[in-house]
Formats: C-alpha cells, sequence, structure tokens
C-alpha cells in the first residue's frame, strides 16, 4: 500500500494513468469498462487504498444509488427492526440507504424530506408520522420523489403503501380473547398514527360481530412513550376501579407492556388461569414482548414482508421512471402468537 493520501478522484485518476471519465464510469457500474482496465484501476484502488467519497459519486449521476429511509421514531424496537431489513436489502441489491428518525416531530419530518431532496435519492421508503405530518408537505415531496408508504398510511400520497391488515389481525385476536375468556375491553390513548383509529375500529367491529358490547378506554397521553402512558394511566385506570372485563386489548405491544408494570405494581396478577385478575394482549410482537413478565399474547406484524415488499416496489418504480400506472396498497396478514399474559 502506498502511503500517498488521495484526495479526490481527479488526484486518483492522475496518479494511476488511466483518464478520469473511465475511472468515473468505473465508479458508476464496474462491469462498464473492459476487464483490462477494470483490473488496472482495482490494483490501484488497492495500492493507494483509495475509496471516492458516494455522495459526491452520486451527486454527478442523473440518477443516484441513495435511498432514503424514513420512520417517525427509531428508539421504538418495531421501526428499528423494520428499517435493519430494509437497509440490508438496499445494499443487497447495490443501493446505498441512509436512513432518518423523525422524533415524532413534524418539522424534524420536513426537515427530512428538504434534505432528502439535496442528495437527489433513486426513491425513498418513508413511514410517516400519519396525523402528525404536515400533509401538503408530504404530498408535495412525493410529487418530486419516486415514494413508498410503509406502516402508516396517508390516504392518496405516494406511489404506493405497504402495511399491515389491522382488519384481519385484531378481529383475530378478538376472537380469540372472546373464546378463551372474558370479552375483551379495548385500552388506547390518542392515536398519533392512523393505525390505531384503524385499530379501534377493527375492535369495535369484531365484537358487534360476535354479539358483545364494545367497550374502549380512553386514556390522556401524547408522543412517542406508549409505555410511559400505558403505566402512568394504566395505574389511575385500576385505582378507579370497575373495568367492564378483566381482558384488556392494547392497541400496540409498547402500551401493553406499561399497563402489565402497573398491573404488578397494583399486585394483579396477569395471566390465564387460576389466581389470575387480568389477561392482557397488545399488537405488533414487538422485539421485548416474549421477555415481559409474563410473556405477552400479541398478533405478530410481518416484518420481513413488509420490508421486502416495500423494497422490490421502490425498486421496479424506479426502474419504471418513478411513477406507477396506479396507486398500490398491499397488506400483509398477522399471526396470532399466544403466551402467557392472555
Amino acid at each position: 500500500m502506498d502511503g500517498h493520501k488521495i484526495r479526490n478522484m481527479e488526484e486518483f485518476a492522475a496518479l494511476s494513468g488511466i483518464s478520469r471519465p473511465t475511472v468515473s464510469k468505473y465508479f458508476n457500474d464496474p462491469n462498464s469498462v473492459r476487464p483490462s482496465t477494470r483490473k488496472r484501476i482495482e490494483t490501484a484502488l488497492e495500492r493507494y487504498d483509495y475509496r471516492p467519497n458516494i455522495y459526491a459519486v452520486n451527486q454527478n449521476r442523473r440518477l443516484t444509488k441513495n435511498i432514503g429511509i424514513v420512520v417517525p421514531y427509531l428508539a421504538d424496537p418495531f421501526f428499528a427492526e423494520i428499517a435493519r431489513t430494509i437497509e440490508r436489502r438496499c445494499l443487497d441489491a447495490g443501493f446505498w440507504p441512509i436512513l432518518f428518525s423523525a422524533h415524532g416531530d413534524q418539522g424534524v419530518e420536513n426537515n427530512i424530506l428538504d434534505s432528502l431532496r439535496s442528495l437527489r435519492p433513486a426513491g425513498v421508503l418513508l413511514a410517516p408520522l400519519g396525523r402528525a405530518s404536515d400533509r401538503k408537505a408530504v404530498e408535495l415531496f412525493c410529487r418530486d420523489v419516486p415514494t413508498v408508504l410503509f406502516d402508516s398510511e396517508i390516504e392518496g400520497i405516494g406511489e404506493a403503501f405497504v402495511g399491515s391488515d389491522n382488519s384481519q389481525s385484531i378481529g383475530m385476536i378478538v376472537e380469540y380473547l372472546c373464546r378463551t375468556g372474558e370479552p375483551p375491553c379495548f385500552f388506547e390513548m390518542p392515536p398519533v398514527n392512523p393505525n390505531a383509529n384503524k385499530r379501534r375500529r377493527a375492535y369495535v367491529q369484531a365484537m358487534e360481530r360476535l354479539g358483545h358490547t364494545p367497550h374502549v378506554i380512553h386514556v390522556n397521553g401524547s408522543g412517542w412513550n406508549f409505555e410511559e402512558v400505558g403505566h402512568s394511566e394504566g395505574k389511575r385506570v385500576i385505582e378507579a376501579g370497575g373495568l367492564p372485563s378483566d381482558t384488556l386489548l392494547c392497541s400496540n405491544d409498547r402500551l401493553a407492556i406499561g399497563l402489565l408494570a402497573a398491573a404488578y405494581e397494583k399486585g394483579l396478577r396477569v395471566g390465564h388461569g387460576p389466581g389470575c385478575a387480568l389477561r392482557i394482549a397488545g399488537h405488533d410482537d414487538h422485539p421485548f414482548s416474549r421477555y415481559t413478565c409474563p410473556p405477552l399474547t400479541t398478533v405478530s406484524q410481518n416484518y420481513d414482508a413488509i420490508a421486502g415488499h416495500s423494497v422490490e416496489t421502490l425498486f421496479r418504480l424506479i426502474e419504471a421512471g418513478g411513477k406507477a400506472k396506479a396507486r398500490e396498497t398491499t397488506l400483509f396478514e398477522g399471526r396470532l402468537v399466544m403466551r402467557l399474559s392472555a
């Protein structure tokens, strides 16, 4: 390895004795140059330990290899897991994923979209804040950049949406809870994205279909600190007494995790069987849900299918020039995961 530090592609081309356009062509696509030329370039790369600035290379292309990935709250393990899967698939396909988190804030989400425009991405995979999003800003961005929405739907925006079939998954767990004990009440906080509303409606429809009266417990809270809301509001609801059922279905696992802690602090045993005061279930199969005490009964979203289909849909969109003939919606069914909490 030569000790000389290469500062840019022009200097690398000069030192390697290969024209700048040929070097640039190689970095855009190694197979686009002759095998003998490719060998010379790769020998020089090893000798000088040079790696080009991927962002600079991409900015000089008419179509970059950048793929933007935007999630509402990366601290949520659900989004961390699905983003990790998307990143891996983009890298395997030769694209360069750039991950952003909106931290549950509309202003941050808008700034991310503005920053992505400057990076000229080939496409974007966007899980928007939903209700908290600036609809006009998201709509304008999606007009300029090929975009596939996932997890959180904003009707009519983006070239496609990929998510979970909340009607199927909530209907399935309601039927299970009714079959194995008291019909559940539904424990929710003010919704931060469209999934919460869809799940409440699916709960009401399932209960009415099964001949039971729906009971929705609305608790106070805001933002993305779901465990804190489940814990503090769960204690308040338990202390108030008069729960309409000893079975509580939470709108997501993170609320359920907080509620489990509240029940423990109030001396209520959670589970199915003699000596148990409550059954608690959730939705999402949060990565920590199997390690709660007791382990949480839930519905597993198909992480791999949602991530994989989102990526493949975006790749097809890019190949087609960035516009779909018609907006696509793809929903994947959930899977019931029975654990000791219910």
